[in-house]
């Protein structure tokens, strides 16, 4: 295999060789029997916040690398549900919070997928709720899924090392359970139980988390046990530009196709109908209404034996699945279709207004009209406010949508099985192994929908600021708490029926592991790592549509709209804004599951299968590794020098389009006959196509696909060198120097390839980029620590990351190419992939740390971080928070201890899902002339306050009660500058109640 040698990596290799070539040199030389041994902490036992946080500093203090800790009685004292919700109180780390619960980690300015998580040293598979989350592919863990109560304590790596597994571009956290023979009792445990309400749905529900721990007198033998059952409910309203078409959220106006605008409508504005082109103003206006569940339940079996003394053998289990059924309802303007003069109800641009016959196209009327700064500096104009109303005398026209979809049996899960061995082969030689499986599934057993389109005569908005909800109301188109239509046209229309589908996502990998660690003691040689790990990781994702028994009718489809059920009077009560329709209506969960039941037509699972969007991957990781850990004279100095040699190969299955009438469609329930021009098409996948009863079967309709094998081998050298000098007992200083790899998302390998098309002689073809190299970064860090008074400590770290290979999503040609076959011809051709290609960035910044007891029980934690980034290209990086920022006070004592903690995060590209290789993200818009990015959207500021107080009755029993989301912050989105909202959300507080029993 090849390797590319940069800079570090050559000079690196080179002083680890040299140096481990002076440590044999040394072994011969007498051993000073005196000097004592260095010994790993393999565990921590504290009480109260104050110990913790000492601990916690011991810890920081003593570590080689960059690191931060938190132990499991840092997260009993805060007000955490889930292990994101603790590490976000973690200098340098943000989170991606859906609703009102921390999801997914970012460190450092990145986005989560650049985060690696390990659990006990190893990666853990886990699922996905959301079906857009679950049909995206990214890497990034969410840890929705875990409990902050199975948590040992957890360890953020800053700075690599050689012994840490491969895979973390910008950092590392790794969680570890417990151990049952470290526990200080023989026999003991915890009972919490209580209750969680959530203001918002106005809904309580049960919390229990219980756990025991025995061992044996002679510590030899040992077992935990930890169930937990917390289940919450949700909700969020929004308002927001969702929409359908291509200009659900912002656009320019055009007049050459937005006929209405003419200098005679804007009679007594002051404007002609040119001064509008370029102008930006939102293509929707919408209010959603979302609610849902977390029912999470689970439990952790951890069993420990040590036969002798150098011998520990240990296995620890765990499984977590949440239950989370959603049910969205949203009501949409439809200001764009309105002035293009389109009635395409579900985004259709070939349906045409029509008022007695003629074709008719809504007017601006009282255009307010203001200038913004773009966050690329440019200069544009923004319809700030205005009527869009169709000439007087039209007929009601397409003016919106109103649309409820139930997302039953939506889940993920993650569970994972460790099997561990630790052996003491000799006095200088200690040997470990670990074998372990784990599997995450993410599924929506059933997103079902109706749309309703609806029909008046003008909308009139106004924009209230970022952080309001916008005036809006519209015009001569009846209640919007109704789906009924009235007698002159106006109100709503059943308009589309969604298809039955199922997401589904399987991720899971199998991973063996053996490290040694050979103590030296020969000058400055401490130890030596060592170690080999192998991973097989495999990613599936299915979306099946099942067929109907009959075409959509809306003369007999259409519900009763008796039936119907208006949103709660609340609704929207805490998004702020006066004037704006805050009724809407949908249809109950049980009358959507009765009404799809009733058009479903059950045929078999090969039938049912989307194969145009499956993902079916593998990976294979394979790494050894050698660190050297230093330690100079009388300790003033130590570290650790290492390298890490990593192979990826990666096989994906990509689907692949069979030229029309090349091979014919199996019929459910008939013999299968494979198509001779292309045996490995798969003829029994419907595809979507129609299959209704009484309508002759055509095996000849849609598109058919064949899956495409591409595989692919990546090697990579990765150094690293981390040095503490300890300048003084109290001020420690760190340097760190590697590089990381992190791997790209799965959906950019075996995407399906499309659309293919040939002309002046070059053929393109979309889809994924099977040539696409892992991400790499050169890091450096630079940190200062003063432990200046006991639990007390002022940091600050300098971090520059320089990253090559940064996935540039959208249709630019690559030099991969695949053979297909012409559409037209059917004759092989050779096609160049428009997909995915690469580029460099670079994220700097620095991150400022302070924590200190003030006396009385009184203590104050606080730290900041700032993170710039750059990309070759100029757009901004996702999930890149520049400012964020903890600020947290404490008191505690014997019988009492409260703990109140701000958390603020800055702006950032806001990315839920992976995108797909042929977004065009990195696109360009054409303004008045100037060309400049196409805009993002991105996530506004947003600060939090969260509470927890707790009181000791006695030493068993302990009452708590927590509060989250305190201040119940909207979540604002924007497109090119504030100006232009994107969406307002609000998911309100939670309170949480819990008495804690421990013997």
């Amino acid at each position: 295999m090849k390797f590319k040698f940069t800079p570090v990596s050559h000079g690196l290799v080179c002083l680890l060789a040299a140096m481990q070539g002076a440590a044999l040199a040394q072994q011969a030389q007498p051993q000073d029997a005196d000097k004592p041994k260095t010994q790993s902490l393999e565990s921590v036992v504290v009480t109260g916040i104050r110990a913790s946080n000492e601990r916690s500093l011991v810890m920081k203090r003593d570590a080689s690398a960059n690191v931060d800790v938190i132990t499991a009685l840092d997260v009993g004292k805060m007000p955490d549900k889930n292990l994101a919700d603790s590490l976000q109180r973690i200098v340098g780390v943000a989170v991606r919070k859906d609703y009102d619960e921390a999801e997914k980690v970012s460190m450092r300015g990145t986005n989560p997928d650049m985060s690696l998580i390990l659990f006990n040293g190893h990666t853990v598979s886990g699922g996905d709720w959301y079906l857009a989350d679950q049909s995206s592919s990214s890497r990034s863990t969410s840890l929705s899924l875990m409990p902050s109560s199975v948590l040992n304590a957890a360890t953020v790596y800053k700075t690599s090392q050689a012994n840490i597994a491969d895979g973390g571009l910008a950092g590392t956290v790794n969680v570890t359970t417990r151990k049952p023979l470290d526990e200080p009792k023989r026999l003991g445990g915890l009972l919490s139980a209580g209750a969680v309400y959530a203001d918002l749905p106005g809904k309580s529900s049960p919390q229990l988390n219980a756990s025991v721990n025995w061992k044996n007198d002679a510590n030899t033998l040992g077992i935990i046990g930890q169930v937990f059952a917390e289940k919450r409910y949700v909700r969020r309203d929004s308002v927001s530009r969702l929409g359908y078409g291509a200009n659900s959220g912002w656009d320019q106006i055009n007049t050459a196709t937005m006929l209405g605008i003419t200098d005679a409508s804007l009679a007594g504005t002051g404007y002609k109908a040119s001064d509008l082109n370029g102008v930006r103003m939102p293509g929707s206006l919408a209010s959603e209404f979302v609610e849902g569940v977390r029912d999470r339940k689970g439990g952790m079996l951890a069993l420990q034996v040590r036969p002798t003394d150098s011998l520990d053998l240990s296995a620890t289990g765990f499984y977590s699945k949440m239950n989370a059924a959603n049910f969205g309802r949203a009501t949409m303007g439809a200001l764009n279709s309105m002035l293009r003069g389109l009635a395409g109800p579900t985004g259709e641009t070939n349906i045409f207004t029509n008022s007695n016959g003629q074709r008719v196209y809504a007017q601006i009327k009282n255009p307010v009209i203001v200038e913004e700064t773009t966050l690329y500096g440019d200069k544009l104009r923004v319809l700030k406010s205005a009527d869009i109303v169709f000439p007087d005398g039209t007929t009601p026209q397409y003016v919106g949508n109103s649309e409820g979809f139930y997302r039953s049996g939506a889940s993920a899960s993650s569970g994972f099985l460790d099997l561990d061995a630790k052996w003491q082969a000799s006095k200088d030689m200690v040997l470990k192994g670990q074998f372990s499986t784990t599997r995450g599934v993410g599924t929506t057993e059933m997103d079902r929908g109706l749309t309703f389109a609806r029909y008046g005569t003008g909308i009139s908005y106004s924009m209230n600021g970022l952080q309001e909800a916008p005036d809006f109301k519209y015009i001569g188109a009846g209640t919007g708490a109704s789906s009924a239509t009235l007698a002159d046209g106006s109100g709503y229309k059943l308009v589309s029926r969604s298809l039955a589908n199922k997401y589904k996502t399987v991720d899971r990998e199998n991973s063996i592991a053996v490290d040694g660690e050979y103590t030296q003691e020969s000058g400055i040689f401490a130890t030596l790592n060592f170690g080999v790990r192998y991973a097989d990781h495999r990613r599936d994702f299915r979306r099946t549509i099942k067929a109907m028994h009959a075409a959509f009718n809306p003369l007999t489809d259409t519900p009763d709209p008796a039936a119907s059920v208006s949103f709660p009077g609340d609704f929207g009560a805490s998004l702020g804004g006066g004037n704006w329709e805050r009724t809407g209506f949908y249809f109950p969960r049980e009358f959507l599951v009765n009404y799809f039941d009733k058009a479903i037509k059950e045929t078999n699972s090969d039938f049912e299968r989307f194969v145009a969007s499956e993902i079916q991957m593998r990976e294979q990781q394979s790494a050894v590794y050698l660190m050297q850990n230093l330690e100079g004279e009388k300790n003033w100095w130590s570290g650790n020098i290492g390298l890490r040699v990593v192979r990826t190969q990666v096989d994906a299955q990509a689907p692949t389009p069979v030229p029309a009438g090349k091979c014919t469609r199996i019929e459910p329930g008939k013999t299968v006959v494979p198509c001779a021009a292309y045996p490995t098409a798969i003829v029994t996948a419907g595809d979507a196509v129609n299959y209704f009863d009484g309508v002759p079967w055509n095996g000849n309709t849609g598109t058919i696909y064949y899956k495409t094998a591409t595989s692919k081998r990546f090697d990579n050298l990765l150094p690293s060198l981390n040095l503490r000098f300890e300048l003084t007992p109290e001020l420690i200083a760190r340097f760190g120097a590697s590089e990381t790899i992190g791997r790209q998302n799965y959906n950019l390998y075996g995407a399906a390839y499309g659309s293919p098309s040939c002309s002046t002689g070059i053929c393109l073809v979309s889809g994924p980029n099977p040539a696409l190299k892992p991400m790499t970064s050169r890091n450096t860090d630079v940190s200062l620590s003063w432990f200046f008074a006991k639990r007390a400590m002022l940091s600050v770290s300098l971090f520059d990351s320089l990253i090559d290979g940064y996935a540039k999503t959208g249709t630019v040609q690559q030099d991969a190419t695949i053979d297909l076959a012409d559409p037209t011809t059917g004759a092989m051709r050779t096609y160049y992939i428009t997909t995915t290609g690469q580029q460099k960035a670079r994220i700097k910044g620095v991150e400022v740390a302070y924590e200190q007891p003030i006396g009385a029980g009184f203590g104050i934690q606080s730290n900041v971080s700032v993170a710039d980034n750059k990309v070759a290209d100029g757009r901004p990086m996702p999930g890149v928070s520049k400012y964020s920022a903890n600020l947290g006070g404490y008191f505690e004592n014997d019988l009492f201890s409260v703990r109140l903690v701000y958390n603020y995060r800055g702006k950032y590209v806001s990315s839920t899902t992976a995108p797909s290789p042929t977004t065009n993200s990195q696109g360009n818009t054409v303004i008045n002339g100037v060309t400049m990015p196409a805009a993002p959207t991105m996530a506004a500021p947003v600060s939090n306050v969260d509470l927890s107080i707790n009181y000791n009755i006695n030493e068993q029993l302990q009452l708590s009660f927590n509060a989250t989301n305190l201040t119940n912050p909207t979540r604002a989105q924007y497109r090119y500058s504030e100006l232009e909202q994107q969406k307002l959300d609000v998911s309100g507080r939670q309170y949480y109640l819990e008495a804690r029993y421990k013997f």
